[in-house]
């Protein structure tokens, strides 16, 4: 099933919340993303992913399921195996670039082998890295398949302990070396890289930073030299093409302006950026012209499956 219109595509379910780490910025995207479609004119429902989700679907047949959803089992081809089964079409990207995205070393191996700009990093027991630097810092310690700066720990330059991972962190962590410089993000949006932003914190863009009022600051479009807002766009759109993803992706770079084009490194992809009016993602958008309704129907008219 390809893009559907919008005449066709008159019902519609928004899938949020769900039991991920990120059941909170999930249930924010999708009531935003709810009340947006309403306002497009569509008949929509939103569903509090959980257990009974296929029983659910199959109770509202809608035409298209608008997956909000963000974190395991919702981004991480889970839910996208579902609704191919189901052969309901819905947003972003399918089963393959979904869990590979979400699989930080493999999405890494892919970029890499795209020519794209990564930094070196390792997969290790969390038990060990609790004792011990297992990376000489600065490094950086996250789960391997998490999103949202959820579990991210910076060691930084002459740390003389390794880090206190809480004890919720995976028994496998990754560690990669620390990129210092500007936080940078380029949305895509059906293959074409929409703009370049700069994100503006007073220390670590976590967590916090991002969801918290104030946390962070957005400088849309980024005051960059032209050749480094050329190459965050290029990296981008390769990024989204690599990993076979389709709708909205969005590439999150660091850049050490010292170092000039050889700074630029690429962090991750992610298939299912947030989706409030704010969020990175609908930002960009509305930057190039398309109101958060415009950009949700766009999604819905978008949405697909068997692909």
């Amino acid at each position: 099933m390809a893009g559907m219109s919008s005449r066709a595509a008159s019902r519609v379910a928004v899938l949020m919340g769900g039991p991920s780490a990120e059941r909170e910025v999930s249930l924010s995207s999708g009531r935003e993303c709810a009340a947006a479609l309403t306002e497009a004119g569509y008949e929509v429902t939103a569903l509090d992913a959980g257990p009974d989700l296929c029983a659910r679907l199959q109770q509202i047949a809608p035409d298209v399921v608008f997956n909000a959803l963000h974190g395991r089992w919702g981004e991480d081809g889970c839910v996208q195996g579902l609704l191919e089964w189901m052969r309901l079409p819905y947003t972003h990207s399918g089963v393959l670039a979904s869990a590979l995205a979400m699989d930080k070393t493999r999405s890494k191996a892919a970029f890499k082998a795209a020519g794209l700009p990564v930094v070196e990093s390792i997969i290790a027991p969390a038990e060990e890295v609790r004792r011990r630097h297992v990376m000489d810092p600065p490094y950086v310690v996250k789960p391997n398949a998490e999103g949202s700066s959820v579990g991210v720990y910076l060691v930084p330059d002459r740390a003389n302990a390794p880090p206190a991972l809480a004890a919720t962190m995976p028994a496998e962590v990754m560690v990669e070396t620390y990129v210092p410089g500007r936080e940078l993000t380029v949305t895509v949006m059906g293959g074409k890289a929409l703009t370049v932003t700069d994100i503006l914190t007073t220390g670590w863009y976590d967590y916090d930073a991002k969801y918290r009022p104030g946390g962070s600051r957005h400088v849309v479009p980024a005051d960059l030299p032209a050749e480094i807002f050329a190459a965050c766009l290029d990296y981008a759109e390769r990024a989204h093409a690599c990993l076979g993803c389709r709708g909205l992706s969005r590439s999150d770079f660091r850049w050490d302006e010292a170092r000039g084009l050889d700074g630029l490194i690429l962090l991750e992809t992610n298939t299912q950026p947030g989706m409030t009016p704010t969020s990175l993602a609908p930002e960009q958008a509305a930057h190039a012209g398309i109101d958060f309704p415009a950009l949700c129907r766009w999604m819905v008219e978008d949405a697909s499956c068997n692909r």
